[in-house]
């Protein structure tokens, strides 16, 4: 008797990607596709009325991203299986989706070479985290996180607005946000402004 084949619903906005993904699982045996959805509501939906072994999901969506779903679709089903498929490597958003609930992590550059297998591991009850996206994860561990309120400075420095223009928009003291960047130079080992986006997008504090 067959083994039932693992059920996969994939989450991402652009539909040539999803064309994609839909072109490589056909050739499997044990996999087939079931749904897709274009952004995390539409997600939360079709998982619910679905209900896929395994989720393929973006994290850069418009409406609801890809962290969000997962904390929702987590919350409906907390056995729910869910690989972030992404282009970004940094350690700082991967490790908000795997706090998150997800259970793979993913390059969309490396899908033809570790999807199949990573569908599988996930569905198996693994973990499945791309080595890059790993090595980074390692890299930082043992370096302090930026706070949400370093964030949002470093947002407002990334449009370009001067220490006054983010006082003013955080309701913050010069001095205070002034503080708040030495403080952000150092967490992410950089001298300056533009390195600090830099750094700060690369390893997905923020986004560009």
């Amino acid at each position: 008797m067959n083994s039932p084949r693992i059920r996969v619903l994939i989450v991402d906005d652009h539909p040539v990607f999803c064309d994609g993904v839909a072109a490589i699982l056909q050739n499997q045996s044990d996999i087939e596709l079931i749904g897709r959805a274009r952004d995390g509501e539409e997600a939360i939906i079709q998982y619910r009325a679905l209900r896929p072994d395994v989720t393929l999901m973006d994290l850069q969506m418009p409406g609801m991203n890809g962290v969000d779903a997962i904390l929702a679709i987590r919350a409906t089903d907390s056995s729910a299986r869910v690989i972030v498929l992404t282009t970004y490597a940094g350690d700082a958003l991967a490790i908000r989706a795997l706090k998150a609930g997800a259970t793979g992590y993913l390059l969309k550059s490396s899908l033809r070479t570790e999807m199949i297998d990573s569908i599988r591991s996930v569905h198996m009850g693994q973990r499945h985290i791309h080595r890059g996206v790993a090595e980074e994860i390692a890299l930082h561990v043992v370096d302090d996180a930026l706070t949400d309120r370093e964030v949002e400075v470093l947002r407002l420095v990334a449009v370009g607005q001067a220490n006054k223009q983010i006082a003013a928009a955080l309701g913050l003291s010069d001095e205070t946000v002034k503080r708040h960047l030495k403080t952000i130079f150092s967490k992410l080992a950089v001298n300056d402004r533009t390195h600090a986006v830099t750094m700060a997008a690369k390893r997905g504090f923020i986004e560009l």
